[in-house]
């Protein structure tokens, strides 16, 4: 079976990227940015807020290990997708959770998966459904960020080790290690 792509947001994307690659079938994230409209946007840019875009991933995954559905799950379990706009303390469009599907399977997938993880969440999820848009990698310094200089960031230190437990509670027949 032919690898698939999945595209999500959900606030920095240093934690997201952190997240899923810690998972069975996925055989790259590469952090970026979707849904703006300026073409080839940089993180300066981005974090501004006045592109549009949001920070996002693009996982490459095998759905014969992994399905679109789990991937799903684990999207809407590591984030807050009740908050609009934002993530903790990250305040923006630009931190936006949205899907961005790649075809009306995903498309159909993703509401379902909101479906889904609304009984996991006290209030009403706000994840939007986007798209197609164009999807731009970010600079290479942001990839694969937590496993270098995201350790010693105070910031990824303690939002990231959160969404990993939470992940290796919830999940752990889904991780690679």
């Amino acid at each position: 079976m032919p690898h698939e792509e999945a595209i999500f947001a959900g606030g920095c994307f240093w934690c997201t990227e952190a997240v899923f690659g810690q998972l069975k079938g996925v055989e790259s994230v590469v952090s970026g940015y979707i849904g703006g409209n300026t073409a080839n946007p940089t993180y300066k840019q981005v974090c501004g807020g006045a592109t549009g875009h949001a920070e996002a991933i693009r996982i490459t995954y095998d759905p014969s290990t992994i399905t679109y559905a789990d991937l799903l799950d684990i999207f809407f379990a590591t984030h807050d997708p009740t908050q609009l706009n934002r993530q903790g303390n990250d305040i923006g469009t630009q931190y936006r959770s949205a899907i961005f599907p790649v075809d009306d399977v995903q498309r159909q997938s993703a509401l379902e998966g909101i479906e889904r993880a609304s009984a996991d969440w006290p209030a009403p999820i706000v994840t939007s459904i986007e798209g197609p848009a164009t999807w731009y990698p970010a600079e290479d310094y942001h990839q694969e960020y937590w496993e270098g200089e995201g350790q010693r960031n105070p910031y990824c230190l303690a939002v990231i080790p959160p969404k990993l437990a939470k992940l290796k509670k919830n999940f752990a027949q889904k991780l690679s290690n």
